[in-house]
């Protein structure tokens, strides 16, 4: 477990609105010595096929040492509300930064997000879905813009309608069906609703997506197809294949190096925030496709 860095400070369960009466919450970690300028912020949503884990974790905190304002959000698991649900509070938290942006020392206009799996899955949809309004939901701070500047996405799913039918990957498709409360081919409206694929417009923020070519959870098509289709609008995309790696970056099971390997990964990660948000040097990566 990464542990909170000498000059970064973490204020937990910092409540950025309410959905169905509850709070919802994020975790921040920021410099404790935050610069004169306003920060660039950086936003991590949690992975768990929609139904479990939680906001709560280190995975910000090597940003945070760099100068980033970071948030981890918690947004509504499947077993709560179904989608839309989980956007509409992802879209609430980035209205929560920009709404806190002076007395949090926020640049407005440098925000980014990432996450893994199911958190991928969010990522990409704030990318592409700035500007639906049916996505924006109604919790915490109104009359502010949900769009942000900067997408990674990882190994996470898109086109839903893809995987109806399969066997191979049935813990996806059970995790799709809780997602979108019951069986793809009779929630078809919601299914589409919840591909950001269908929202790509040439106008979206620069992505990186990075997905195992063996992934056996979430198949490396679904990241293949979003790729296409911003590539196919003008949109800045790298798409990353992992070599010999699974869900996670996991090693295949025969042991045969994973590439880029998880360093390397880190690296374009880092890179490619400090180039969107910070404008400070020309992404450099040898594993685009």
């Amino acid at each position: 477990m990464l542990m909170l860095p000498r000059n970064v400070e973490e204020i937990p369960d910092v409540v950025y609105g309410y959905a169905n009466g509850r709070p919802l919450r994020l975790n921040i970690a920021r410099p404790k010595s935050p610069p004169d300028q306003p920060m660039p912020a950086i936003v991590y949503i949690h992975g768990g096929a929609w139904i479990m884990a939680d906001y709560k974790g280190p995975w910000n905190y090597t940003f945070a040492a760099k100068g980033y304002f970071t948030v981890n959000v918690e947004y509504r698991l499947s077993g709560e509300s179904v989608f839309p649900a989980q956007i509409h509070d992802c879209k609430a938290a980035i209205r929560w930064l920009r709404a806190h942006r002076e007395e949090c020392n926020i640049d407005p206009q440098g925000i980014g997000v990432w996450g893994h799996s199911a958190g991928g899955h969010l990522a990409a949809f704030l990318g592409t879905s700035h500007d639906v309004e049916e996505l924006e939901g109604e919790e915490g701070s109104e009359g502010l813009p949900s769009l942000v500047q900067a997408v990674i996405d990882l190994f996470g799913p898109t086109d839903l309608s893809q995987i109806v039918g399969t066997q191979k990957y049935s813990s996806f498709l059970e995790a799709a069906e809780k997602l979108v409360g019951g069986r793809l081919n009779e929630r078809e409206a919601l299914v589409k609703m919840a591909n950001p694929i269908d929202y790509v417009t040439p106008d979206d923020p620069p992505f990186l997506i990075i997905h195992g070519e063996n992934d056996d959870v979430v198949p490396f098509s679904q990241s293949q197809l979003l790729h296409d289709a911003l590539r196919k609008a003008g949109v800045e995309t790298t798409l990353v294949k992992v070599k010999n790696a699974g869900h996670g970056f996991n090693p295949n099971p025969d042991g045969a190096m994973v590439e880029p390997n998880i360093h390397e990964i880190h690296e374009l990660i880092s890179d490619f925030f400090d180039t969107h948000l910070r404008k400070e040097r020309p992404l450099a990566n040898p594993f685009q496709t």
